[in-house]
C-alpha cells in the first residue's frame, strides 16, 4: 500500500478524494513509444465516402513507406489477393521519441461494400479490420457525434466511446467536435496515445471525421508581443483528411458527402484567432451552394452561441452564420464549452445548434444559456446518435450510461423542414451539485 501511495502525485483533500492526473502514465515513464507494430490506425472518409477512404497509422522510424492491403471481405480466412497501396511517410519527434506517421488514400471502391484491410509495420502487420463504405443516397445512415474528449481519455473517456458503439453498432461515421486531447503540457504524444487506446476499435471499424479545436493548437511566444496560435505538430499526421479546405485553413477545414448528407468541417480557432473567418465563409458558401444532398451538417469546435459565461464568438456569427442561414443548413454540431445545450436559430428557424461534451472536464452553464437553450446539462458525459433516413433525421443525446437525455426529429424536405420534439423516455435535467471542483475551482463542476 505504501508503494501505491507513493505513486499518487496529488495529495488527497479532506474528503479523502484526490484530483486524478490527466493521463494514467506515471511521470518519467514512456508508455506510448512507437515500435515496429503499427498503431494509432484510423480511417477517415474521402470526399466521396462511397468510393474511397483514407488511412493513417504510426510506427517506429525504422519503417518507411509501408503498405496498406485491402480486399472485399469474405467468410473464408483466405481473403484472396488484396490490392496493395504504398503509403507516404512523415517523421514526428515527441516526448516519446521519433516516430513515422503514414498515410494512404484509397479510391475506386464500391458503395455499401464491406472491405477487409490491414496496414504494414516493420516485418509485421496489423490485424485485418472491417469497414463498410457509404451506401447510395436514400439508404439509412447512422452516425455518432462526440463533443470534447480532451481530458482523462483512458480513465473516463473510454466508457463513453464504447457505450456509443454498443448503443449504435450500425454506425458508419463518427464526428468529433474538437479538443480530442488537452495538449500543451509536455505530454501531447502520450495524450494522443490515450485517445487511441480509449477509442479502441472505433477508428478502424468506421470513418472518423474530427474538427480541430483550440487545444489542437498551441501558443507560440506565449505572454510576449509575438504570441500567436500555431497548429500542433500531431494534427497534420494523425488523421488522413480530405485536402479540400478553405484558404488559410487547408489542413483543418474540409468537406465530404456521406450518403444523403454533406458535412462541412470548419476551424473555429483559425476563424477567431488567425483571421480566416471571411475565407472560411466564402469556402463554405461554395461547398453548400453545390450541395446535391438532402441534408447538410456543419461541425465546428467553438459554438456560434456559447452556453458558457464570458465567451462570445462574434466573428463566427458575423461571417459564417449568414452562409449557414442562406444555404439552409440543418444541424450545427459544436463542442468547446464542456456542457450540453441545444437551441434553434433566431426566430425558431433551423438550423439546430447543439453543444456537447464527451470527456471528463465539466464547466457550468451561463445564465443566458439557461434562458435560451433547452434542454441543457452540466456534470454529464454524453454521446449523440444521429439517424438519417429519407426526409427524416432523428437526433438523440445519451449519457455515459446510455440513458436518453435529449431527442428530436427534423422532418420534411429541404423547403419545408420542421422540428418535432421527442420527449418520451428522457431522464430528468442534470445540473451540477458541487460548490467547487476537487482543485477548489468554482467556475467548473469537474476536472
Amino acid at each position: 500500500m505504501a508503494a501505491l501511495l507513493a505513486l499518487t502525485p496529488l495529495a488527497a483533500r479532506e474528503d479523502g478524494r484526490a484530483p486524478e492526473p490527466n493521463t494514467r502514465v506515471p511521470a518519467g515513464m514512456r508508455h506510448y513509444v512507437a515500435n515496429v507494430f503499427p498503431d494509432r490506425i484510423v480511417a477517415s472518409p474521402a470526399q466521396d465516402a462511397a468510393r474511397g477512404l483514407s488511412v493513417a497509422w504510426r510506427t517506429s522510424r525504422a519503417v518507411d513507406s509501408p503498405l496498406l492491403e485491402i480486399v472485399e471481405a469474405g467468410d473464408s480466412p483466405d481473403l484472396g489477393e488484396p490490392r496493395r497501396i504504398r503509403a507516404g511517410t512523415r517523421e514526428l519527434r515527441t516526448e516519446n521519441g521519433t516516430a513515422h506517421h503514414h498515410r494512404v488514400e484509397v479510391d475506386g471502391l464500391q458503395p455499401d461494400t464491406l472491405y477487409a484491410w490491414r496496414v504494414q509495420g516493420g516485418g509485421t502487420w496489423s490485424a485485418w479490420h472491417h469497414i463498410r463504405t457509404a451506401a447510395a443516397p436514400g439508404s439509412p445512415l447512422t452516425l455518432l457525434y462526440f463533443g470534447d474528449t480532451q481530458n482523462k481519455n483512458v480513465s473516463l473517456g473510454t466508457r463513453v466511446l464504447r457505450e456509443a458503439m454498443r448503443h449504435a453498432p450500425e454506425a458508419r461515421l463518427a464526428l468529433f467536435a474538437g479538443d480530442l486531447v488537452s495538449g500543451g503540457d509536455g505530454e501531447d504524444d502520450t495524450e494522443w496515445g490515450e485517445w487511441f487506446e480509449a477509442a479502441g476499435a472505433l477508428p478502424t471499424s468506421m470513418a472518423v471525421a474530427p474538427a480541430a479545436g483550440n487545444h489542437e493548437y498551441f501558443e507560440e511566444f506565449e505572454d510576449t508581443p509575438r504570441e500567436r496560435r500555431v497548429l500542433g505538430s500531431h494534427w497534420p499526421v494523425q488523421f488522413a483528411l480530405p485536402g479540400n479546405g478553405a484558404p488559410g485553413a487547408e489542413r483543418t477545414s474540409y468537406w465530404f458527402d456521406y450518403q444523403d448528407v454533406r458535412i462541412a468541417v470548419l476551424d473555429g480557432t483559425s476563424a477567431l484567432d488567425l483571421d480566416t473567418a471571411r475565407a472560411q465563409a466564402r469556402w463554405l458558401d461554395g461547398v453548400l451552394a453545390g450541395n446535391p444532398q438532402r441534408w447538410s451538417i456543419v461541425m465546428t469546435h467553438q459554438p456560434f452561441y456559447s452556453p458558457r459565461a464570458g465567451r462570445d464568438n462574434a466573428a463566427l456569427r458575423e461571417h459564417l452564420l449568414p452562409v449557414i442561414r442562406r444555404r439552409g443548413v440543418d444541424l450545427v454540431l459544436q463542442g468547446h464549452d464542456h456542457v450540453y445545450g441545444r437551441r434553434r436559430d433566431e426566430g425558431g428557424r433551423l438550423p439546430v445548434f447543439a453543444v456537447s461534451v464527451a470527456g471528463a472536464k465539466q464547466y457550468r452553464l451561463s445564465a443566458g444559456a439557461r434562458e435560451t437553450m433547452d434542454p441543457v446539462a452540466e456534470d454529464t458525459q454524453l454521446f449523440q446518435v444521429i439517424r438519417i433516413e429519407g426526409d427524416r433525421l432523428r437526433y438523440e443525446a445519451r449519457t455515459a450510461t446510455g440513458r436518453l437525455y435529449d431527442a428530436f426529429e427534423l422532418v420534411g424536405d429541404g423547403t419545408s423542414r420542421r422540428l418535432v420534439e421527442q420527449p418520451d423516455g428522457r431522464i430528468a435535467p442534470r445540473l451540477c451539485q458541487r460548490a467547487r471542483t476537487l482543485k477548489g475551482r468554482t467556475d467548473r463542476c469537474w476536472e
